[in-house]
């Protein structure tokens, strides 16, 4: 069986007090002594007590409603899973509820909590990119609520996951700038705490240590996904004593602000420095050059994540030990970093 959620009884066990009594003071009534009431808050937040609960909302009712919380949709990649997610949910019969984090984790926090209070029946994630704490996504996970985490996870969850191989998708994209004839390869990262941005942090400094290449730490940059910042940091780069002649973005986001700080530092792109990136979103075609960037099976990932979420919904009491779904990527090779005018792609 699933671990139970704590419930009012439960409280009243511990302080020998009657349900209608920790009823009311958790309701803060008047009538209820103030010590009563702070001996009630104190044993809910110790019994990890929340009004609510998913698990007692299945009880009553199926709402038949997911809640969707992702970092922000005007970036192409949110944009576009959303639109699977919604499709894949709306053919069985689900509605989404949809928030954005805008990269804080205080304010998925608090949209947990109004969907939790939406009586969804289930969440999928992106985690923001300041993801030093997830408890609240931790209390999701004690309580057995279906969870799945999409494309940005952490390791510390034992949780259902949507993800691709960002390790080997960064080792072949440093790897193709190299064998492009990169020696000094930079690379603009994500916040530090991202641990997508960290992942391929790790493939890009493996394929330069298997040719023999030095990985550098002022040529590994953090940005915060902002024009300003992603612009400062590549002219950071090329204002460098031995600027590099090639980059690695950690999405085309970055990318396109990267190639505009590049062109007004009249360096020339690919003849002076090479640039692959990830997301291969569709405006990655039109620029000029047109941008090199992995390209990731966002679809896929959709109807995935709602695969695993309605497994566990449909589950009952069964435990379900949390899976992993990994997806391969593709290398879509552009004028950014070879001079051709046809895109193709190199097999995952």
């Amino acid at each position: 069986m699933k671990n139970t959620p704590a419930t009012m009884k439960d409280i009243a066990r511990v302080l020998n007090i009657s349900i209608a009594t920790v009823s009311r003071a958790l309701r803060e009534m008047p009538e209820i002594h103030i010590d009563t009431r702070r001996a009630v808050m104190r044993v809910a937040e110790e019994l990890d007590y929340q009004p609510n609960q998913l698990a007692k909302n299945l009880v009553k009712s199926r709402t038949r409603t997911i809640g969707v919380i992702v970092p922000n949709l005007s970036y192409y990649f949110f944009s576009a899973l959303l639109n699977s997610i919604e499709e894949a949910a709306m053919q069985t019969g689900y509605s989404v509820l949809v928030c954005q984090s805008n990269e804080s984790s205080l304010r998925e926090k608090t949209h947990v909590q109004n969907l939790i209070r939406s009586q969804v029946e289930g969440f999928i994630i992106s985690l923001p990119g300041d993801t030093s704490n997830c408890e609240h996504v931790e209390r999701l996970v004690r309580r057995n609520a279906p969870l799945v985490l999409v494309d940005r996870h952490t390791d510390t969850l034992e949780a259902f996951k949507v993800i691709v191989d960002n390790y080997d998708a960064s080792f072949k994209a440093t790897n193709h700038l190299i064998e492009n004839g990169c020696k000094r390869i930079a690379c603009l990262a994500g916040p530090p705490q991202l641990l997508i941005s960290n992942q391929r942090i790790a493939g890009y400094k493996a394929a330069l240590t298997s040719h023999g290449l030095p990985a550098t730490d002022e040529y590994i940059l953090h940005c915060d996904y902002t024009q300003e910042s992603t612009i400062m940091q590549a002219i950071r780069l090329m204002n460098l004593t031995t600027p590099p002649d090639g980059l690695l973005t950690i999405s085309d986001r970055i990318a396109y602000s990267a190639m505009y700080a590049l062109k007004q530092k009249n360096t020339r792109i690919p003849d002076d420095l090479k640039v692959a990136s990830f997301n291969n979103e569709p405006f990655s075609a039109w620029l000029s050059p047109t941008l090199t960037s992995v390209n990731q099976p966002i679809q896929q990932m959709g109807v995935e994540a709602v695969r695993l979420l309605l497994m566990q919904i449909d589950s009952g009491d069964t435990v379900l030990h949390p899976q992993t779904t990994v997806m391969n990527t593709q290398l879509i090779i552009r004028e950014s970093s070879v001079r051709t005018q046809l895109p193709y792609r190199v097999a995952a």
